[in-house]
C-alpha cells in the first residue's frame, strides 16, 4: 500500500521553521552616554518602564546604570569596548575579574537581568584595518570559561555585534563573509551555534544613502520604490531586507541557515545632514517597527522576522564625535531630556510618553548682544562649538538659515548650558548677554540644560576626553 503523502504548504512550513529561529521579535533600544547633557539613569530606567521598553544595550558596563537597571525586569545588553578585548584575549584572569564586576555582581534575584554581554563593538570593520580582529575568539573563550565558573554560562550568551561590511554580496543571495574573514566568521558562528547565541548585525539604510549619491532614496524606506532589487525570483523593494538577506545567505554558505539573527543597531537621525529630520527618522522607525513586528521576514526568510530589533538610539548624545558626519549626535528617538521627539508607535498601541522629573536648569538663555560689533567674535565662536553641540547650525541643521547673529547666539547659548549657566561662561569678552527670554527661532531650538550629580568642570573634561578617544578611533574607523 502506497504510503500517503502530505503535502505541506511552502509558507506554512517556513513558519513553523520560524519557530525553531526566533521567538516573538521584540523592539529594543541602545542606550547611549556620550552626553553633554546626561539625564540621571534612574529617570532613563522609568522612562523605559513608561513605554514598556523591555530589551536595552549598553554600550559599557556603567555602574551607575546597573544599579539604576535592578529589579525594573528589563533585560540588558552590556557591552565591552574593543579596546579591551586584546587583555581578555591574553589573560583569563582579567576575563574572570570583569564578569565578577560586571555581571555575577548584578545578576541575583531581584537584580539587572543580564541575557547578553556584547564582547567588542564591530570589532571587523574594514577600517579598523584588523587591529582586533585576532582577539575576539580567544575572548570569546576566556570570558565563556569565566561565566561557567560562575554558573553564568546557561543564561548570560556572549555575542559580537557585526558591521553590516563583514559581509557583501552582487544580490543578496550571492552574500558572503569577506574573504578575509571567512576563517574566522565559520569559527564565530560555530561558537555562537554551540552556545545559543544570535548573530548581530549592525543595518544603516541612511549611511548608505549618506555615503552614495546614486543610492534610490526611496529604497532606503519601507513604503514601496521605483528601484527594486530583482534577484532571480526574489524582489527587494527596501534596503533594510536586501541587507539582512546577504547575511542570510552568508550564514547559508557556512550551513548555517538556522542561525537566529539580531538587529544590534538600526534607526534614522533627525539633524545634522539634508535627509535627516524629524519626518524622514519618523518614516523609516515606524515603517521599520510595522514591518517586523507583522513578521514579514525576508525573501529568503519569509515569516521569520530578526529576533530583536536594537532602535538606535533611546537618546541623542550631543558629545560624540562628529567624523561620520553632522548627523551623529542627532540619532535619539528622544532629545537628550527624555522628550519624544515625534510620535511612535512601538507595539504598545499608543505613542511614547516623554521622560518624569526632569530637573532643567533656570529658564536663561545666552545670546550675542545685539549692541555690540560681532566682527571680533570668531574665536568666541569657534571655542563655543568646540565644548558645545554647533552641528544644527551647519548645511542641512535645523538651525542653518538663522543668520549670522541667530548662530552666534546658539553657539553662545549652547556653551552657556554645557557649563550648567554658569555666570562666567557667558561673558565673551563682553559679546555675550543672559536673557530671560527664549531665543528660539522656528524649528531651530535654543536648549535649557538639565541638572545632574556632576559639576560643570567634571563634565567639560569629560566631554574632551571622550572627544579625544571618539576622535582616534574614528580616524581608524573612517565612515562608521
Amino acid at each position: 500500500m502506497e504510503a500517503t503523502r502530505f503535502r505541506i504548504p511552502v509558507l506554512l512550513l517556513l513558519r513553523l521553521l520560524g519557530s525553531v529561529l526566533v521567538a516573538e521579535s521584540a523592539i529594543a533600544f541602545n542606550w547611549g552616554t556620550v552626553s553633554s547633557h546626561r539625564l540621571s539613569p534612574s529617570v532613563v530606567v522609568d522612562l523605559l518602564k513608561q513605554n514598556k521598553i523591555q530589551k536595552v544595550k549598553l554600550f559599557s558596563a556603567d555602574p551607575y546604570i546597573l544599579k539604576a537597571l535592578k529589579g525594573s525586569g528589563i533585560q540588558v545588553m552590556v557591552g565591552i569596548p574593543n579596546e579591551m578585548l586584546q587583555e581578555f584575549a591574553s589573560s583569563p584572569v582579567a576575563a574572570d575579574a570583569w564578569v565578577r564586576q560586571n555581571v555575577s555582581t548584578y545578576a541575583f534575584k531581584g537584580g539587572v537581568d543580564i541575557r547578553y554581554v556584547a564582547v567588542g563593538n564591530e570589532p571587523f570593520l574594514t577600517s579598523y584595518n584588523g587591529q582586533f580582529q585576532s582577539f575576539v575568539l580567544p575572548a570569546l573563550a576566556n570570558l565563556q570559561q569565566s561565566l561557567a565558573k560562575l554558573n553564568l554560562a546557561g543564561y548570560v550568551k556572549l555575542v559580537v555585534p557585526c558591521n553590516a561590511d563583514a559581509y557583501e554580496g552582487a544580490v543578496p543571495s550571492q552574500g558572503s563573509f569577506r574573504p578575509e574573514l571567512s576563517q574566522i566568521m565559520t569559527q564565530l558562528v560555530s561558537f555562537l551555534n554551540s552556545n545559543g547565541s544570535p548573530f548581530i548585525v549592525n543595518i544603516y539604510p541612511f549611511l548608505s544613502l549618506y555615503g552614495n549619491k546614486d543610492f534610490p532614496q526611496d529604497y532606503a524606506f519601507f513604503d514601496g520604490t521605483s528601484h527594486p532589487v530583482m534577484d532571480g525570483a526574489n524582489v527587494y523593494t527596501n534596503a533594510f531586507d536586501g541587507n539582512l538577506d546577504t547575511l542570510v545567505a552568508a550564514l547559508n554558505r557556512l550551513g548555517y541557515s538556522q542561525m537566529p539573527i539580531v538587529i544590534g543597531e538600526v534607526g534614522w537621525p533627525t539633524d545634522g545632514d539634508i535627509n535627516a529630520n524629524l519626518t524622514a527618522a519618523r518614516a523609516f522607525n515606524q515603517g521599520l517597527i510595522n514591518h517586523v513586528l507583522k513578521g514579514y521576514g525576508t525573501p529568503l526568510r519569509p515569516g521569520v522576522p530578526p529576533m530583536d530589533v536594537y532602535l538606535f538610539s533611546l537618546l541623542d548624545e550631543e558629545a560624540k564625535s562628529v567624523l561620520p558626519g553632522n548627523f551623529e549626535r542627532h540619532w535619539g528617538v528622544f532629545s537628550f531630556d527624555g522628550q519624544a521627539k515625534y510620535p511612535l508607535n512601538i507595539g504598545t498601541g499608543r505613542r511614547l510618553a516623554n521622560a518624569k522629573d526632569v530637573e532643567y536648569l533656570p529658564s536663561r538663555w545666552c545670546v550675542a548682544d545685539p549692541s555690540k560689533d560681532l566682527s571680533g567674535v570668531t574665536n568666541h565662536l569657534k571655542l563655543a562649538c568646540s565644548v558645545a553641540d554647533c552641528t544644527t547650525l551647519l548645511y542641512g541643521g535645523s538651525c542653518n538659515s538663522i543668520g549670522d547673529k541667530g548662530n552666534i547666539s546658539y553657539a553662545f547659548n549652547s556653551y552657556y548650558q554645557v557649563l550648567k549657566q554658569d555666570e562666567k561662561s557667558c561673558d565673551f569678552d563682553g559679546f555675550g548677554m543672559v536673557t530671560f527670554l527664549d531665543p528660539s527661532i522656528g524649528d531651530c531650538h535654543f536648549l535649557v540644560g538639565i541638572t545632574n550629580a556632576n559639576t560643570a568642570v567634571v563634565r567639560v573634561l569629560s566631554i574632551w576626553v571622550w572627544g579625544l578617544w571618539m576622535s582616534v578611533i574614528l580616524r581608524l574607523w573612517g565612515c562608521l
